[in-house]
């Protein structure tokens, strides 16, 4: 946090508030808990004395949360100067976490990505650069909608922000033609993804010619209803078996229970029309592959086909999608939309972080809708420091430490590791011998570094003490090196 101008990041001038609100970052990132239970744990540490908030309990830190959120404009604003230049690639997308409570008034019922059903929710919405480093994060009621909340990020990145040349990546749910309208208007490009749906619409339009595929695995097309476009059309051969393996599981599952139903039927156990429909209802609910069967309820009858004509059309898209931009070819070639598309991933990786133990985003506790929305950019600003810590610390951890082959690999073809990333992950050890980390064991590792307070041998209770710090193992001093050669 040294290394980054954390404090500086916050606020300018030293306040109480500006420690509180550090500790609590620190905190997140090594023991992630209640703010009742931080104040706490923090005690169990050198963390509240290194840090001048050893006095503090919960309602001190509610304070600085508070203090906190007033800053948020502020601080973004520098974060955005750090890491974000004119026409920057700009990642945005869109997630939830859900409440412990039903009276905050952003806490509402919505696409429940926790998996979590019936549970309240609230929608965050991050932007961070091409790496994935968070620069931003706006909190929304939990029933809105992916395309409604881009636009209000986009604007602010112009107006409260300054950049006037940006280009936004979001998935095809996130950036709707209505966006793609208004960019256009305010002269911002985008690179985004056609639906499944729209891509049927080319193909049986014969503008999409599945047959090109057989030569190379990524093309250039045009099309009349996307003006000004470029649409880049890319085949991954090893995603179409998986989606194909995928389909078939799940159509072999629904028909296996659908064959139970009908024994059930003619077993006599369900008799009436609307209670056969109501237990298949339940079981085409379940796998999601409704649109493959054909259902025939009657009273005191069922019986079902599978639409394979249906399922073999449907095969025929797998592992193809379309890429849609408004980039030049000039400014950006077409295996290099395909690889800025694919990096909406980082994005994926910051909410893994923020939403498990690493960071502890939910369940969400807060009934205040300003305690929330400082709570998430408190997680945020959590993360943009646990960011820099993985980056400086990939030689020891699983992963892989070059990142510049991912520039020049092939865009279409799945991810792969490198040699040396293999090899950590085979054998779990490094080149010298010593175990590979992952970042919590790595913490876990830093944290048997201990401050004693000692005093001489056979002096009585009032001698004078002085400290001593354990010397660090060589994990440890890697470790500390790596942090030390943080740039913000």
């Amino acid at each position: 946090m040294r290394q980054l101008g954390f404090e500086d990041l916050l606020a300018s001038r030293p306040c109480p508030e500006r420690a509180l609100v550090a500790a609590m970052v620190a905190a997140r990132i090594l023991e992630p808990q209640t703010k009742l239970s931080t104040t706490r744990w923090w005690h169990t540490s050198t963390l509240a004395e290194d840090m001048g908030v050893e006095a503090a309990n919960e309602d001190d830190l509610y304070a600085a949360m508070d203090w906190l959120l007033t800053r948020q404009e502020s601080i973004e604003k520098k974060l955005v100067g750090r890491h974000l230049n004119e026409g920057s690639l700009v990642l945005y997308d869109l997630s939830s976490s859900y409440f412990e409570g039903e009276t905050c008034p952003l806490a509402k019922l919505g696409h429940n990505r926790d998996g979590k059903k019936g549970k309240l929710q609230v929608n965050y919405g991050l932007v961070t650069d091409s790496r994935g480093c968070p620069v931003a994060i706006s909190v929304f009621e939990g029933n809105t909608s992916d395309s409604v909340t881009l636009l209000p990020e986009v604007h602010k990145l112009q107006q409260q922000y300054g950049l006037k040349r940006i280009a936004t990546v979001g998935d095809r749910g996130m950036i709707s033609a209505k966006a793609i309208e208004t960019l256009k208007t305010d002269g911002l490009d985008w690179i985004t993804a056609l639906k499944s749906a729209q891509i049927r619409e080319l193909v049986e339009g014969g503008h999409l010619q599945l047959g090109l595929f057989d030569e190379r695995d990524l093309f250039e097309i045009t099309h009349p209803d996307f003006p000004g476009e470029r649409l880049v059309a890319c085949r991954n051969p090893e995603l179409a078996k998986q989606r194909a393996r995928k389909r078939r599981s799940l159509i072999d599952a629904t028909a296996q229970e659908l064959e139970t139903v009908k024994g059930m039927v003619e077993r006599g156990t369900l008799r009436e029309q609307g209670e056969i429909g109501v237990r298949v209802g339940r079981v085409i609910n379940k796998y999601k592959v409704a649109k493959h069967f054909a259902l025939d309820i009657e009273e005191s009858s069922f019986a079902f086909r599978i639409l394979e004509d249906q399922v073999a059309a449907e095969a025929s898209l797998d592992g193809i999608y379309v890429i849609r931009t408004s980039i030049a070819d000039k400014l950006l070639a077409a295996e290099d939309a395909v690889r800025s598309y694919k990096l909406l991933s980082n994005v994926e990786r910051a909410f893994r972080s923020m939403k498990t133990m690493d960071l502890k985003v939910r369940p969400i506790h807060h009934h205040l809708a300003d305690r929330v929305r400082s709570h998430i950019f408190l997680c945020m600003l959590a993360y943009y420091v646990e960011w820099h810590m993985r980056e400086a610390w990939r030689p020891l951890l699983f992963a892989d430490e070059d990142q510049a082959a991912k520039k020049v690999r092939d865009a279409v073809a799945p991810a792969r590791r490198s040699a040396r990333a293999e090899r950590k992950v085979t054998s779990h050890t490094l080149p010298d011998g010593s175990p590979v980390h992952s970042f919590r064991t790595l913490l876990d590792v830093l944290a048997t570094v201990v401050r004693n307070t000692c005093r001489t041998q056979g002096s009585d209770g009032d001698a004078p003490t002085f400290t001593v710090i354990t010397t660090p193992n060589a994990t440890q001093r890697q470790a500390i090196s790596l942090l030390e050669a943080i740039a913000p």
